[in-house]
């Protein structure tokens, strides 16, 4: 199934209300069991379903401390591209940029670019 940017947008939904809800069965069920993962382009990604929920359970952040906006970009065959923001409560501020590539519905690889605001 090839990927429409409303399908990513609602990926991108589901992403943030995993992120919020911090809970194992939602984060997993974004991505698929062999999932290839960036938190950040140049450094090793993290491999596999049970690897990308633990990460994101290591230090996770209040849901009461964030809000993000994010938006599907572009699609092409099984890879897209979404833009956004995240603001923390504490004043900073990101933009952000996501390469997915999907597998039947699931993401099968993430990588996140993101740089922090100079407001």
């Amino acid at each position: 199934m090839v990927p429409t940017l409303a399908d990513v947008q609602s990926w991108l939904d589901g992403y943030v209300a995993a992120w919020r809800s911090n809970d194992p069965d939602q984060i997993g069920a974004l991505f698929t069991e062999d999932v290839v993962y960036r938190f950040r382009p140049f450094e090793d990604a993290l491999v596999g379903r049970e690897a990308v929920v633990a990460a994101w359970l290591d230090g996770p952040d209040a849901p009461d401390t964030w809000t993000a906006e994010y938006r599907a970009w572009a699609v092409s065959e099984d890879r897209a591209a979404a833009t956004g923001e995240t603001r923390y409560t504490d004043g900073s501020h990101f933009h952000n940029v996501f390469l997915l590539r999907f597998r039947d519905g699931v993401c099968s690889e993430y990588t996140e670019w993101f740089v922090q605001s100079p407001d």
